[in-house]
């Protein structure tokens, strides 16, 4: 039998009010930083884990996700 589809442990998904309240929130933070000459970034949401791992002691270690790179190596 087929597993139902199910949330990450630890995400979760945002109703569309929450949604448009935490746009406005960060529309606000925007235009204030701009007002000063800020400027936005994006960078990813992801590191490589030896940059990670070791740094935060064997609890910080137990609380990073890990993305598994499932390609096939032979092509």
């Amino acid at each position: 039998m087929a597993k139902k589809p199910s949330l990450p442990k630890g995400t979760r998904d945002f109703s569309p009010q929450e949604v448009a309240k935490r746009l406005y929130i960060m529309d606000t933070i925007k235009s204030s930083f701009q007002l000063y000459g800020f400027q936005p970034i994006e960078t990813p949401s992801f590191e490589n884990s030896e940059t990670l791992m070791g740094k935060y002691g064997e609890e910080g270690d137990r609380l990073i996700f890990k993305i598994l790179n499932n390609r096939n190596l032979n092509n």
